[in-house]
């Protein structure tokens, strides 16, 4: 796993309330919750859809492992997977709401995007840029090497007397 943010929590807290909000971010869509919880959140969510998009056992049992119920990994495995087959990567979009009034605390929903009723509409998705033929490395360097321009005669008043 890698480094997560702490969180304020003990490491079995904190992936337990990891794993039950990227579960409820997938079955209700979108889901409002801390900015540092959402940034987490993220990073976690899109590693699902990109299991989903992978659709071998071994991720199905990679994302079993991790989410909570069979819904959730049926829906990462039929719907999330079939709607982001084109897109390459950022799947979530996190927006700031407000700040809580309790703690003062900086709000943001986070949501699944090119879905119905989102917040914002999203991009579409760049086209990839065309492939550009690689040069051999001979001809490389020599467009590459740079020549100064010729130097300039001043010719001086001083010397033709």
């Amino acid at each position: 796993m890698t480094k997560l943010r702490k969180l304020g929590r003990h490491t079995g807290h904190r992936m337990s309330m990891l794993r039950t909000l990227v579960s409820q971010l997938v079955k209700h869509e979108r889901i409002e919750t801390t900015v540092t919880k959402a940034k987490e959140v993220r990073r976690l969510a899109d590693n699902m859809v990109q299991l989903g998009k992978e659709g071998s056992l071994d991720a199905a049992r990679r994302a079993a492992g991790f989410v909570r119920g069979d819904d959730v990994i049926h829906k990462i495995f039929t719907e999330l997977a079939y709607r982001y087959k084109d897109r390459a990567g950022g799947y979530t979009r996190m927006l700031r709401t407000r700040i809580r009034v309790g703690d003062a605390a900086p709000m943001a929903y986070i949501e699944f995007i090119d879905r119905e009723n989102e917040l914002r509409q999203s991009n579409p998705p760049t086209p990839q840029p065309p492939q550009r033929v690689p040069l051999d490395p001979w001809a490389r360097s020599r467009l590459m090497r740079q020549y100064a321009p010729p130097k300039e005669e001043k010719n001086s008043d001083s010397d033709l007397l």
